[in-house]
């Protein structure tokens, strides 16, 4: 087995790191990658991203959002999250067979005291009965990778937050999440393993995979990145995990309902997006304003659904002449969620 330990922290390029190795690289024993990011939340590749995510409050808390090339549901990372991915030839295992692949890591945490760490249900391994990891795959050109979390220390306070979707209506045929109970990891290793960080969590993990004390012992098993290769990586990382369309236009066809209470009257806006475009939008509501709201409606036809762009679309537009006395802010708030 060769192993890389990944250097950089955004999700985006440790993704695009992963589908590069996988689909670029030959390798003649399996692959293990280990990853650890600033806070993102990554969704599954069938996913309404919009129906995942608290957008106001991943914005105002600067979290990286992006899409994965695997199934499954949305999760949250930060920087008390471990993240493994095993690659091997597509031949040398079963398609969904997650117990299989995360068996060596299962073993390791038993061997750093979790005991009753197991794998449970489809694709999520328990401690106790509570969830501290998902697990999703992805297969092609002949090769399989299963990648995975392992919550050490994550801050559980955000995840309700961030992942929880305000009232409003969304309405999709996207694959959504199933929300389970979660719990992290640190409390149930062994005491020496108590204060463990996520950087000596990985080197840990490492030597339990390899069976030895050290990592110089194999130095030989790691892979590293050549610049070539790097460059190859980043034009994955733009074309894919930073890239809008990639996130958010690969959603499903979605309508949204957003209604709110002002002083000055309420606003009901109903909104239809397909391939993260505003295809139809409608306003509704006992506000007052001199001009036409279908002026609005025009305006924002064929604008992307999110914050910036219908902000930008609308900057030019005096909002109080449509919605009297409601601030500006407060209305593009209410359309882009």
């Amino acid at each position: 087995m060769y192993y890389v330990a990944m250097k950089d922290h955004e999700i985006g390029r440790n993704l695009a790191t992963e589908q590069y190795l996988m689909n670029n690289v030959d390798f003649d024993e399996p692959l293990v990658l280990f990853y650890y990011e600033e806070p993102c939340i990554i969704v599954g590749r069938n996913q309404n991203t919009l129906e995942e995510i608290n957008a106001d409050y991943v914005r105002e808390h600067h979290i990286t959002v992006t899409r994965r090339l695997s199934g499954g549901g949305a999760v949250y990372q930060d920087l008390g999250n471990l993240c493994f991915s095993f690659v091997v030839d597509r031949d040398s295992q079963e398609f969904g067979d997650f117990k299989t692949f995360t068996k060596p890591i299962i073993d390791a945490l038993h061997d750093m005291g979790a005991t009753t760490a197991t794998v449970s249900g489809r694709n999520d391994l328990l401690v106790d009965g509570k969830k501290f990891s998902g697990n999703a795959m992805y297969s092609r050109n002949g090769k399989t990778f299963s990648h995975g979390t392992l919550m050490l220390n994550v801050d559980l306070n955000v995840v309700p937050q961030a992942l929880t979707v305000p009232t409003d209506k969304i309405a999709s045929k996207g694959i959504k999440s199933v929300r389970s109970r979660v719990t992290n990891l640190r409390p149930y290793l062994a005491p020496e393993y108590q204060n463990i960080t996520v950087p000596e969590f990985q080197d840990t993990l490492l030597k339990e995979l390899f069976h030895v004390d050290s990592l110089d012992q194999i130095a030989d098993k790691e892979y590293h990145v050549t610049p070539e290769q790097q460059k190859a990586i980043d034009k994955i990382y733009e074309d894919y995990y930073a890239n809008w369309d990639w996130v958010y236009g690969k959603s499903p066809e979605f309508s949204v309902k957003r209604r709110q209470h002002f002083d000055m009257g309420t606003i009901d806006a109903r909104i239809s997006v397909d391939d993260g475009l505003i295809n139809n939008i409608k306003f509704y509501g006992d506000f007052f304003g001199s001009g036409n709201v279908q002026d609005i409606e025009a305006a924002l036809k064929g604008v992307r659904y999110d914050h910036e762009a219908i902000a930008k679309a609308l900057a030019d537009i005096d909002l109080n002449q449509y919605f009297t006395g409601i601030e500006r802010s407060a209305v593009i708030d209410l359309i882009a969620q």
